[in-house]
């Protein structure tokens, strides 16, 4: 898989599967030794929200194979932190509505095992 990330080394795509026609389920694993958590937060890491919402682009992208842009975000929960030291392994649902050509409207639910970490629906635009 093609994997053009903002942030390089980040994160690695270990499998996406296609649930349906428009669910996948995308299996990424954080690196804890990445230089972003040497300032967020030193001692104790945590996933800067702005990256997982970067990660579901980038995801999103490689699903499409488009290249997208964020139009809006109608809704971004955080349920909790996403700690690279203790949950490195983070599973996102996401669900796709390509109805209109040029925007993808996409609701993900990211989980820690089991536990929901942040749910968030997003338009792009087709670019």
């Amino acid at each position: 898989m093609k994997n053009n990330m903002l942030l390089k080394g980040f994160y690695t795509i270990k499998e996406i599967v296609k649930v349906s026609e428009k669910e996948y389920n995308a299996f990424i694993h954080l690196n804890k030794d990445h230089e972003i958590f040497l300032g967020h937060f030193p001692g104790n890491p945590v996933v800067p929200g702005v990256c997982m919402v970067q990660v579901l682009k980038e995801l999103t992208s490689e699903i499409t194979a488009k290249k997208l842009i964020m139009n809006t975000s109608n809704n971004i929960k955080f349920m909790s932190l996403i700690n690279p030291n203790t949950s490195p392994e983070i599973k996102l649902s996401i669900t796709l509505n390509t109805d209109n050509e040029d925007i993808i409207k996409v609701k993900n639910i990211c989980y820690i095992e089991d536990k929901i970490a942040l749910k968030m629906s997003v338009k792009y635009s087709i670019l």
